[in-house]
């Protein structure tokens, strides 16, 4: 039987992936996990979205292909090497705007300004995660979508993995601490993802 439309990979994939290799980034979104956000994206028809960490753009293209032509996507690195390789493949495509930027000092400054939230927030870095996480929460609007993954695996060169099973402990707990969210844990599923609605 042939592939459908929504089985297939994004078509920027296969040459994202390549210009990955290249730069020998090995931290790029999961296949499984961009199946879900693409899901999640098309779950949101005009919908405003977030991805903190684009790294080359793997999972930019994962949300872009779930997206419909209203909707918008903000993402965000602060390697402009990686980001050459997102931009590359996705500036020609009007729905994106890609920023360079610290990821804890933008969500800092986009939390205290009255614009619009977002129906999907993406967290593939530590801010937005690990550090900042109030503010990321708050940029979701009522019926919008938290993302976080890699809570299975250890972010090469970033800390020892005693000390990233730590920081994922306290994550999950602070989270689910939180009033006013339903929670989907999916830890023992692909790179180990958590998926929160607010209500």
């Amino acid at each position: 039987m042939a592939a459908t439309q929504n089985s297939r990979r994004p078509v920027t994939l296969d040459a994202i992936e390549h210009d990955t290799e290249g730069i020998g980034f090995s931290m790029s979104c999961e296949e499984a996990v961009g199946q879900l956000l693409r899901a999640l994206a098309a779950a949101k028809p005009g919908g405003r979205i977030l991805e903190l960490g684009t790294g080359t753009g793997a999972g930019t293209a994962w949300l872009l292909a779930g997206m419909d032509a209203q909707a918008r996507l903000d993402t965000l690195d602060n390697d402009p090497e990686r980001l050459g390789v997102a931009r590359r493949h996705h500036t020609p495509d009007p729905r994106v705007t890609i920023f360079e930027a610290d990821g804890g000092e933008w969500l800092s400054a986009r939390a205290t300004d009255d614009g619009p939230g977002y129906d999907l927030v993406f967290a593939d870095t530590r801010p937005g995660k690990f550090t900042h996480l109030d503010e990321a929460l708050s940029l979701v609007d009522r019926g919008g979508f938290y993302v976080v993954d890699d809570l299975a695996r250890q972010p090469s060169g970033a800390c020892a993995p005693e000390d990233h099973c730590l920081a994922v402990e306290a994550l999950i707990e602070n989270l689910e601490s939180r009033a006013g969210w339903e929670r989907l844990p999916l830890l023992g599923w692909s790179c180990g993802v958590l998926v929160m609605v607010r209500k």
